[in-house]
């Protein structure tokens, strides 16, 4: 009597870092800014493009302008622990944050 070969699944990819959670993360968190009366479009864009992959100061300026006019925006989406690490440095930098999504 033979017997079956033994049959391992295929390695998994590591995923790559950025927006979205890895297996078994849950769901994505969401890093929302809010609108205040003491920071400026400027200021917001430069603290935007300091935290914040991806975001340049441009980026930073058409986020501000969309928080001002919506109240809010949703800047990051992705994993919980670096949406803590994002929430906190824009909090301490001066910007008025919704709690974490």
């Amino acid at each position: 009597m033979a017997t079956a070969p033994s049959v391992r699944p295929p390695a998994q990819k590591p995923r790559e870092e950025g927006s979205g959670g890895g297996p078994g993360m849950g769901a994505p968190v969401s890093v929302i800014v809010l609108n205040d009366n003491h920071n400026t479009f400027e200021g917001v864009a430069t603290i935007l493009a300091r935290y914040i992959p991806g975001v340049d100061y441009d980026r930073g300026m058409a986020l501000a302008n969309k928080i001002h006019n919506a109240g809010s925006a949703r800047v990051w989406s992705g994993d919980r622990e670096r949406a803590e690490l994002y929430w906190e440095q824009l909090r301490d930098a001066g910007l008025t944050m919704a709690p974490l999504a």
